[in-house]
């Protein structure tokens, strides 16, 4: 279904519960909609080179928002914490 690591991890977020998140050694990242667990586990070793001690995924749901007199939602996405084994860590680019 997928054809590389990268289709399922899209990204790190960098939010205050992900820097919070930091000291017990987990880290927050925007999955794919359709995948699940093992598949983010599989795709977080394989991008940064780590050994996963688990993974806690949720569906953000679309939250109503308003334009002017246009009604419409923000788009449903999906997010994973994923912990790392103890001593290990994932280098966050800094900008």
């Amino acid at each position: 279904m997928y054809e590389s690591p990268h289709d399922i991890v899209k990204s790190q977020l960098r939010t205050e519960k992900g820097t919070r998140l930091l000291a017990e050694n987990k880290y927050l990242f925007w999955v794919s909609q359709r995948s699940n667990k093992i598949q983010i586990k599989k795709a977080v070793e394989e991008i940064y080179k780590v050994h996963v001690k688990s993974v806690n995924s949720l569906g953000v749901k679309p939250k109503p928002k308003r334009v002017r007199y246009k009604l419409g939602k923000t788009s449903p996405w999906k997010k994973a914490i994923v912990t790392l084994k103890s001593g290990e860590s994932i280098e966050m680019a800094t900008s």
